[in-house]
């Protein structure tokens, strides 16, 4: 046999000192990367997004979406690498958000939308504020959540404490954004008395006018006198209650009016606008000693862009700790309600030592094949792999999260293949004993050599493609096939240079054992049941095609279960987290106090959910966002008629239940808190992939808005009606009431007052705006001076239009006699996306199929009993927008959107494989139809991973598709193994029958060791929710398929070769035979 390309390598390195230092080497490289690389759960997703906000004060939503959003959406969406424009047009503002594609330069695409907004600054009507951007990015999610909380102290005293410990956070590195939800803030309040204003001929405007014009000091400049420079400072800033109280804001009968006189000053905390409580659960230690709901505020924290979580949120919370001796009293508990970087933390160790399990049970599994020689050779190639593969992570700058380390797990039986199959070659040859050590080690490897490159290579054209899914789930899956294929090359490099040096050392034979390999193979076991099992089938033609009835048959079944819903087929299940959210929304014109009590009332249920820590509830502002709060804008949540709750659950460990479980088993009683008062309240996950609007979104377009909403309506009542549908929801607000005072020109104009004036006068009393700052050095935030009525004076509308204003005569006149007052309900805000209206419908599943894609394929029919309006028919659509919108149209969108995106580009990605495979192996064997024998074993993979997914229950997702993928790399490699060896059997004369029962026999060993390794490698991996899927693909796709590989794929070649075999057998015996009559014929 001649030296090929492998044996040439290995001779190398056999001979070569330098292999064992180049092995501690590698090893030292890759442990001192594992340590240098951040850690975090989940990858990071880049998706540009940016909102752009536009304020539009007094105009209806019809006009803001014509002068404002229209003109802004088409410019933004000429932007190359704009996917979606979603925008808003609301009472007095629009905004409007940005999405770029995926893995868009994140600062090139806020540069491009900056210069655009630049550029066009000149296209908005006067009275339009400018564009205000604001970027979005997955690290704004905060990823250290901590509450502080009270028995003693009042939310206004916790707010001030939470401020110093804030400014003390900011001063550590890598802290990017942080901010304190909850607590009334400080303030100085101007409370003004209505009549003794109207006395003291002074009206609103005109106080807010003083106090801006008495709250100023500028550097004026400096002049010399006597051969020196002063400088000159003029006026004075507003610094204290008393300050404020004695300025002078009017004259009154020759008097000087004070501030004081018409007016009550108060400096302390703000009115509240939310309510943020912290309280446990009952099962909890601290239950018993705090019973109750406390007064809290949440300082949320996240991290610069790349930055490792685990390392940031220890200093600070060891800061925190310093803290409690200086800032925080005793009375103050600090309670961590969200850490991501320990959760990062938690799920790599947890990997990682899934890894080394999965390390240590693949060498038993050879140690018990081989002896423990053949063990440490295995043993020692892994880890070596798996530290160079560390070290290119760290090279290629991705972190260590679930996906990176997921790809390890998940290749480490792949993994080993090359190097078992080379060291049980080895092992073989061995004990053979035809030639000397140096040259059966060498002969053994070229042996295998070749054909191991070509497998490892049909592995990696199977993984790779994946690499190329598009959409949200891209950057998710990516560094799984780029991670597993660099291992996979990492690993042929392992075992054609360091496994050959191992195994030439440790797998020596003594001499003593010399006669027993003397006879053959043929008294092997597994030669034995093998020559059993195939033997009956080549030799008998009925069994043989019953064999692949049966198969073909299996095959049927397998692909059937899809359409009879045996196996579910989901995008990815829910992740097993430590959070819930409950988002509670009251009907528009809920007051704060009654949002409270509704909240409070969910919170006493909560309380009572053995699974649940603590939890705390924010009313009028939103919770800290999570990864989904981010695309849904939970942040801008707030308004006295939302709340939400965060709840925490105990550890993984301490409970029985998944997340997703614990929420499906708190909905129902939720809901029936919720509906007493009229609340859509919905219980949030954190989502297992790219976050998405809604589970199912359905947008409606038409031809105009008011029957778009009366369409949406009845979409949402079918929704309501279909199974495993909860939390159905739809953005459109409740009916408000408005009254609108309108000002009578005329009477205006007798009285000398301007319409501006009775604007300012109302706006700002009403609308407790700011109309100055205090000057406070100490203080962290800034100190609002703040105009506004006695609450006793603002119950209704006549005590409003009885406010005076002043004209200007310095005649007091009431507002009730400029005005005319008109009642209205306010303008529903319009909804647009990439420059069309919709209306948007919005729901989760959960329960028995908890797919979106059952439910949407199931509406088909219940659309077509939608009432429309005469003459107009509803079209369906499910991947793009609609063109025209002279008809009606529901698209469906959210995670079912990216469910046909992943599998459509999995699908292809297949396609690719297959064809690459084809190629690959056509090249090796220079043999169109031998190729195609050997990829019979990618269907049959088939019938094991539908068999284990249904017995498990589990869904079909996005992770068993890569499952299957993956599969089929490895599962034509045995093929390729397989069939190779039958035919160097036959190119060394033996008949074909005995040359397929001879590979089987020999091959086994090795099949079965990688297979076991695979199966092994993917256990591990069962009981994470998310990967779940790709586990059961490899384990029992592994299982079946090689022992139907082991069986089918050998019939197949045999009845697809034989006659060439037989052909070619038969001219070699006559060649011969005419060689042998000649000879005998010459000695004559």
């Amino acid at each position: 046999m001649q030296e090929g390309f492998s044996g040439r390598i290995a001779e190398f390195f056999i001979n070569s000192k330098l292999t064992i230092l180049l092995m501690i080497a590698l090893m030292i490289i890759g442990v001192y990367s594992s340590t240098l690389i951040p850690r975090e759960e989940e990858p990071q997703i880049i998706v540009p997004m940016a909102d752009v906000m536009v304020g539009y004060p007094g105009a209806s939503p019809a006009e803001v979406e014509n002068r404002v959003v229209k003109p802004l959406e088409k410019i933004i969406s000429n932007i190359k690498g704009v996917e979606h424009v979603h925008s808003m047009a609301m009472n007095g503002r629009a905004m409007i958000i940005v999405q770029f594609y995926v893995g868009q330069d994140t600062e090139r695409s806020y540069v491009k939308l900056y210069d655009e907004l630049m550029k066009n600054k000149n296209i908005f009507p006067k009275g339009v504020y400018e564009p205000m951007v604001k970027t979005r990015s997955i690290d704004d999610v905060p990823m250290l959540g901590l509450t502080l909380w009270s028995e003693k102290y009042d939310d206004y005293q916790i707010r001030q404490i939470s401020e110093e410990v804030t400014s003390e956070i900011k001063k550590i590195k890598d802290v990017s954004l942080t901010s304190v939800i909850g607590g009334r803030a400080r303030q100085l309040k101007v409370i003004l008395d209505k009549d003794k204003m109207a006395e003291s001929n002074v009206d609103a405007l005109g106080v807010m006018q003083m106090i801006q014009a008495n709250n100023g000091s500028s550097q004026s400049g400096s002049f010399s006198s006597n051969d020196q420079e002063f400088l000159l400072t003029t006026g004075q800033f507003l610094a204290s209650q008393e300050d404020v109280e004695n300025l002078v804001v009017g004259t009154s009968q020759n008097m000087p009016v004070y501030l004081k006189q018409i007016a009550k000053v108060e400096d302390g905390a703000a009115s509240p606008s939310n309510y943020v409580s912290f309280g446990y659960a009952n099962n909890v230690e601290n239950a018993k000693k705090f019973k109750d709901e406390y007064p809290a505020s949440t300082i949320s924290i996240s991290k610069v862009k790349g930055a490792d979580a685990m390392k940031i949120s220890e200093q600070i919370l060891e800061k925190v700790e310093q803290l409690k001796k200086t800032i925080i009293p005793n009375d103050v508990h600090v309670e961590v309600t969200r850490n991501y970087g320990e959760t990062a933390s938690h799920k790599v160790s947890e990997l990682l030592m899934h890894l080394g399990v999965a390390i240590l049970a693949v060498t038993v599994l050879v140690m018990l094949a081989m002896g423990w020689r053949g063990g440490l050779v295995v043993f020692f190639s892994v880890p070596l792999t798996f530290a160079l593969t560390l070290f290119s992570y760290y090279m290629l700058g991705y972190t260590l999260n679930r996906i990176t380390l997921f790809a390890l797990v998940f290749v480490v039986g792949i993994v080993v293949d090359d190097s078992i199959i080379i060291a049980e070659n080895m092992h073989r040859h061995f004990h053979m004993k035809k030639l000397p050590f140096k040259q059966a080690a060498i002969f053994a490897i070229n042996e295998v050599g070749n054909p191991t490159i070509l497998a490892t290579f049909t592995v990696i054209a199977a993984i790779l493609p994946m690499a190329f899914v598009s959409g949200m789930m891209g950057p998710y899956m990516s560094p799984m096939p780029i991670g597993a294929s660099i291992a996979m090359m990492l690993s042929l490099f392992v075992a054609l240079t360091i496994t050959p040096y191992l195994g030439f050392h440790l797998l020596k034979v003594k001499d003593e054992k010399e006669h027993k390999e003397e006879q053959g193979l043929e008294t092997g076991w597994i030669y034995k049941f093998y020559k059993k099992i195939e033997q009956p089938l080549l030799d008998n033609s009925k069994r043989r095609w019953t064999m692949l009835g049966i198969t073909v048959v299996l095959l049927m079944i397998s692909v059937m279960a899809f359409f009879t819903k045996w196996v579910a087929v989901k995008m990815l299940p829910f992740d097993n987290k430590n959070e819930v959210q409950v988002v509670i929304d009251m009907p528009e014109g809920t007051t704060l106090e009654r949002t409270n009590a509704v909240a409070k009332e969910v919170a006493q249920y909560l309380k009572t959910v053995p699974e649940m820590v603590n939890y705390q509830s924010y009313v009028g502002s939103s919770a800290p966002i999570t990864f989904n709060g981010l695309v849904r804008h939970y942040d801008l949540r707030g308004g006295s008629n939302m709340a939400d709750i965060q709840v925490n659950l105990l550890h993984k460990e301490d409970r029985s239940e998944q997340s997703h479980d614990v929420a499906k088993k708190i909905r129902p009683e939720i809901q029936k808190i919720g509906k007493k008062y009229g609340a859509n309240i919905k219980i949030v996950e954190v989502p297992p992939g790219p976050p998405v609007l809604s589970t199912i979104v359905a947008e409606i377009y038409g031809p105009n808005y008011e029957d778009q909403l009366k369409v949406a309506d009845q979409v949402q009542k079918i929704l309501q009606n279909t199974d495993d549908v909860v939390d159905v929801d739809w953005m459109a607000e409740a009916p408000q009431t408005e009254f609108k005072l309108v000002a009578d020109k005329e009477k205006s104009m007798l009285n000398g007052v301007a319409p501006a004036q009775i604007v300012g006068n109302v706006t700002y009393l009403l609308g407790e705006h700011p109309v100055s700052y205090l000057y406070d050095e100490k203080s962290n935030q800034p100190v609002n001076i703040l105009m506004k009525l006695n609450d006793a004076d603002k119950t209704n509308l006549q005590d409003i239009t009885s406010l005076k204003v002043k004209g200007q005569m310095g005649n007091m006149v009431p507002v009730a006699d400029l005005v005319k007052v008109e009642k209205d309900s306010l303008a529903k805000t319009i909804y647009r996306k990439d420059q069309k209206r919709v209306a948007y419908v919005l729901a989760d599943m959960a329960g028995g199929l908890e797919s979106p894609a059952y439910a949407i394929l199931g509406m088909e029919d219940k659309l077509k009993n939608i009432k429309l309006p005469t003459g107009y028919k509803l079209n369906e659509l499910y991947m793009k927008q609609p063109d025209d919108e002279s008809d009606f149209t529901v698209k469906w969108d959210g995670e079912w959107q990216i469910t046909l995106e992943v599998f459509r580009d999995l699908g292809a990605a297949f396609a690719v494989v297959i064809i690459i495979i084809y190629m690959l192996i056509v090249g090796w064997f220079q043999n169109f139809k031998t190729p195609m024998v050997m990829m019979v074993a990618i269907p049959l993979s088939l019938v094991g991973i539908v068999l284990g997914h249904w017995l498990l229950g589990a869904f079909f997702t996005a992770t068993s598709f890569i499952g299957m993928i993956a599969l089929a790399g490895v599962m034509v490699r045995n093929s390729v193994l397989l069939i190779d060896f039958i035919e160097i059997r036959l190119n060394e004369g033996i008949p074909i029958k005995q040359a397929i029962i001879d590979a089987g026999a020999v091959r086994t060993t090795p099949i079965l060791l990688t297979t076991g390794a695979v199966v092994i490698g993917a256990i591990i991996i069962l009981f994470d929710p998310i990967f779940q899927g790709l586990a059961i693909s490899l384990v029992f796709g592994a299982i079946v398929s090689t022992l139907l590989t082991l069986i089918v794929v050998p019939l197949i070649y045999y009845m697809s070769e034989k006659k060439k075999w037989e052909k070619i057998h038969a001219e070699n015996n006559s060649e011969f035979n005419e060689n042998d009559s000649e000879i005998k014929s010459n000695e004559l």
